[in-house]
């Protein structure tokens, strides 16, 4: 097998790449709070498992790199729970360019920022529009649990969707990171349903901490969790991922310059 991440690859190697067009992976996560029974990285975990997984499926077909993870997002709405990190919208941009416009001086034109934090998901989409404006290359941006919806409504049974430290999300931690989940703490891990603020049909949007959400800092119920439906999550959502890179969500269509 390939080797697809970029920081386990030579400058040699990764220009090779580069001259083959190949899509670059970029992950982008958060840290923050994730209830009492897992680690603050889970969604940078999620994601950079996920980007890679898929690589190693889509390299079958294409050249194709996973890029170091943005290990935080922004988590404002976390931070009254303590153990979060959060970054600033306009901190985020600058990063999220720098990191695309070295990858550009490299030779990469295919970019596909792989989110992995629903509260990331309205700044992604229209910071994804400024960059590919900023670095005249066309930046595509995709939630891996939105590419696997399907996977995610076939998997869960008490969820339509990824929530909070949620049966998804602790079924995933349970496959891939089974030595991070402190399983004493499982018993409390519950709370309310939500709706990621995103996928909303509400017709205003207002700010709301998550502690006045949820007591225990969990969206979901982690208590049906397991590691046979975390590797199913994570297999559909790498294969859907590996499916639009494949696809080439880049290429021009037929009849335009």
């Amino acid at each position: 097998m390939s080797e697809v991440q970029w920081n386990r690859l030579t400058a040699a190697e990764l220009r090779a790449l580069a001259a083959r067009d190949a899509v670059v992976l970029l992950p982008v996560g958060a840290t923050e709070q994730h209830g009492p029974h897992l680690p603050t990285g889970v969604d940078d975990l999620l994601a950079a498992e996920v980007c890679r997984r898929a690589a190693v499926l889509a390299a079958e077909e294409t050249g194709v790199v996973v890029a170091p993870s943005v290990p935080t997002g922004l988590s404002e709405h976390h931070m009254p729970f303590g153990g979060t990190l959060t970054l600033s919208l306009p901190t985020l941009h600058a990063l999220l360019r720098d990191l695309c416009r070295s990858m550009v001086r490299v030779g990469f034109s295919r970019i596909l920022i792989v989110n992995g934090h629903g509260g990331n998901m309205t700044a992604l989409n229209a910071l994804t529009t400024e960059l590919t404006a900023e670095l005249a290359t066309p930046i595509a941006f995709a939630s891996y649990f939105g590419a696997g919806r399907q996977a995610v409504r076939d998997t869960l049974e008490t969820q339509d969707g990824l929530m909070h430290a949620c049966e998804g999300e602790t079924s995933m931690m349970m496959a891939a990171f089974p030595e991070l989940i402190r399983t004493e703490h499982l018993a409390e891990a519950h709370g309310p349903r939500i709706t990621l603020p995103a996928e909303s049909t509400e017709p205003v949007y207002m700010a709301q901490s998550f502690d006045r959400i949820t007591e225990s800092g969990v969206a979901g119920d982690a208590r049906v969790a397991s590691p046979v439906k975390g590797e199913a999550l994570l297999s559909g959502c790498a294969r859907a991922l590996a499916d639009i890179i494949v696809r080439d969500p880049w290429a021009k269509p037929a009849g335009r310059d």
